[in-house]
This record gives C-alpha cells, structure tokens and sequence, in this order.
C-alpha cells in the first residue's frame, strides 16, 4: 500500500465559511500500514469557539489566541502533505474544511480522499455504529488519546485504514491494494461488496 495522508480536523461547526472555521489540523502519513510521519498544528483563523464546542474538543479561545495564523499552518500541511493520497473519517467533511482553507491560500487540492467511514460500512457491517471510537473498539484498535483532538482522531483513523486494508489482504485475498482501489471500494453498494472483493481476489 503507498504512502497515505489521514487528516482530521477540528472546526468551530458543520460547514466552512467566514465565521465556521478550522481550529486544529492533524496529519499522520501511513505507509505499509504503519504511521512514519505526524504534523499536528493549533490554527487561528480569527473566529470565536461557541462554549460546546470548546466542552467537546477542549480547544478554547485562549489556546487559539497564541496559536500560529490558519494560512499559515495550511502552506506548512499543504508542503507536508504534497501529493500523497488523501483519507478521513467521514472525509466529505475534513474535505470541504480542506478545500475551503486552502483555496484561502490560493491553492488547489490535487488528490482524492478516501474515506474510512464508508469503507468500514461495508467492510465492518456489523459493527454497532461506524463512529470512530466505536470502530476502533470493535475491532481492539489501541486507544490513542482525548477523542475530538486532531492527532488522537488522525491515530485512530490511521489505525483502522490499517486494519481494514490488513482484512482485505488477509480475509478476502485482495493483493492490489491501492488508494484508488479504497475510494472506488467505497462507492461500491454494500450488499455488492462480497462480490465485487471475489473479482478481486488474485489481483
């Protein structure tokens, strides 16, 4: 498996724009199933964080007030990440967080993300719900810190992409295994995926 990027972001809300912003990005770089490089970074984009998201992700204003500018820690990540594939948990939403802070740096997001929640619906379907603490529960993943922080949640994420790229190799005798293959696996109906991995097998 090449090398991938799994990031996570935390935000003041839902949707990127001028007053929902990102407070704290983290990437780890996964290669052969395992983390070789981190980059973790606060990031002041100049917006306010509402109370409950402060009581969920422990990030308050005044940690935010001493933390370098968003445009800043968007060039250091897009440097550090470069070209490598992209993955989330839930990556519809880091990827609009994403797109929106650096599109603030004039620049353009040249990979795909790959996205770890719908991969494990259709790898994990009987998992209890397909939350990330729940996920790395499930399948005994170690516990990596304060969920609803970047680098314990970019950890977990990296985690299972491992875990779920191993059971594919080992459980359903994928060999090609790809970043590409991940994000065409992911848009595979669920009840097509036992055959869909059997055309696969053998590479």
């Amino acid at each position: 498996m090449e090398r991938i990027a799994v990031i996570d972001f935390e935000t003041t809300g839902i949707s990127p724009s001028s007053s929902c912003r990102a407070t704290e990005i983290a990437v780890v770089i996964l290669e052969q199933g395992r983390i070789v490089e981190r980059y973790q970074s606060l990031m002041n984009a100049g917006v306010r964080v509402p109370g409950f998201i402060e009581q969920l992700t422990g990030i308050s204003n005044a940690m935010l007030r001493s933390a370098p500018s968003a445009e800043q820690v968007m060039n250091e990540v897009n440097e550090f990440v470069g070209t490598t594939p992209l993955l989330a948990h839930n990556a519809a939403f880091d990827q609009k967080f994403w797109d929106f802070e650096l599109g603030r740096i004039k620049r353009t997001r040249l990979q795909n993300f790959a996205c770890s929640l719908l991969l494990a619906r259709r790898l994990m379907p009987a998992a209890p719900n397909h939350k990330l603490g729940t996920l790395t529960q499930y399948a005994g993943l170690p516990h990596t810190g304060q969920a609803h922080r970047a680098m314990a949640d970019a950890e977990m994420a990296a985690n299972l992409v491992a875990h779920l790229t191993g059971e594919l190799r080992h459980t359903h005798g994928v060999r090609e295994l790809s970043h590409d293959f991940l994000c065409k696996l992911q848009k595979i109906p669920a009840a097509k995926v036992p055959e869909h991995l059997k055309r696969q097998r053998g590479g």
